[in-house]
């Protein structure tokens, strides 16, 4: 899995860092979360490509979908055929709706656009999920998303299963898909002999502009990486809480009530246009985790599995 920032910059954007929009590219799908002013030709700076299969919108302020109508249109020109779905929280559909047919524009793929409810799975698919949870805003209504991975099978011991006397072969694959397998005696090994317990997959949460909320340490335990709300450093504190912010340090104390593994600190204030670090100390200071960053634009963050480092 691997996380482009495609957009950290504040309601109003910098020189510097664009609107909010990043890129979660997994097992070869790609989704969108957050679609701000000039992510296309964000997407195209840093070469992610247009192949979304789902954009996920936290809510409805300009900053977080006015790059939608282009990136549609501009998907259509490319002749793109694939079906294309949009989330976001109650009440948004017909704005969104509005916003993919700005202009009386109909694209030619199909598209669907559908409200998320906090505290429900916006999607369920194969092997992960999207979960939705509550966020705290200002005057909006907004949600939050957790990409929770189905557990692994557990590590598959073959010493083990060797000296079971199972020989090389098809019945360590069936043996490691959950199925007994007898040997040529007639002894019969199952697979918990010689299997593993279940390995968590990998889990990642953003929140989208919020104050800092309990779902967010809710949705999910011990995130990998933990994409949070950082617009203001402590000066500003008065600020975050009546705009529906968080400060750097706010968002590190719920990362570290959720048990996050790394924190993304992101929709920086244009005030820290020339120097974001005062809100990356702060975070650090009091993060137990990790590592605490502010990422620039472009940047890319892998995230391994749990046990994979």
């Amino acid at each position: 899995m691997r996380v482009t920032f495609l957009g950290t910059g504040g309601a109003v954007p910098t020189t510097q860092r664009g609107p909010s929009a990043f890129l979660v590219e997994r097992e070869g799908e790609r989704l969108l979360f957050d679609c701000g002013e000039g992510t296309q030709r964000q997407m195209m700076r840093f070469g992610t490509g247009f192949s979304v299969s789902h954009l996920f919108v936290t809510h409805l302020h300009g900053d977080h979908v006015l790059g939608i109508p282009g990136l549609i249109q501009t998907m259509d020109f490319n002749d793109r055929s694939e079906a294309l779905a949009i989330y976001g929280p109650p009440g948004s559909k017909g704005h969104l709706t509005n916003l993919v047919e700005a202009g009386g524009y109909r694209p030619g793929f199909p598209l669907t656009v559908r409200e998320a409810r906090p505290g429900a799975v916006a999607l369920d698919a194969d092997d992960y999920e999207i979960r939705t949870f509550a966020t705290e805003h200002r005057n909006v209504s907004s949600v939050g998303y957790a990409l929770v991975e189905d557990d692994r099978r557990g590590r598959f011991d073959r010493e083990k299963a060797e000296d079971l006397g199972v020989p090389v072969g098809p019945k360590f694959g069936r043996l490691h898909d959950g199925e007994s397998v007898e040997l040529a005696d007639g002894t019969v090994v199952d697979p918990e002999e010689v299997v593993g317990d279940p390995r968590p997959g990998r889990r990642f949460v953003y929140t989208g502009d919020t104050r800092p909320v309990d779902a967010t340490v809710d949705v999910v335990d011990a995130p990998d990486l933990l994409v949070h709300d950082a617009t203001f450093a402590e000066e500003w504190a008065d600020r975050a809480g009546q705009t529906g912010h968080s400060t750097g340090r706010e968002a590190a104390e719920i990362a570290n009530r959720a048990g996050a593994r790394r924190l993304a600190l992101t929709h920086i204030s244009s005030r820290y246009a020339a120097d974001a670090s005062p809100i990356e100390r702060e975070a650090r200071e009091v993060f137990d985790g990790e590592t605490a960053f502010v990422p620039d634009d472009g940047r890319t963050v892998d995230v391994p599995y749990p046990d994979d480092e």
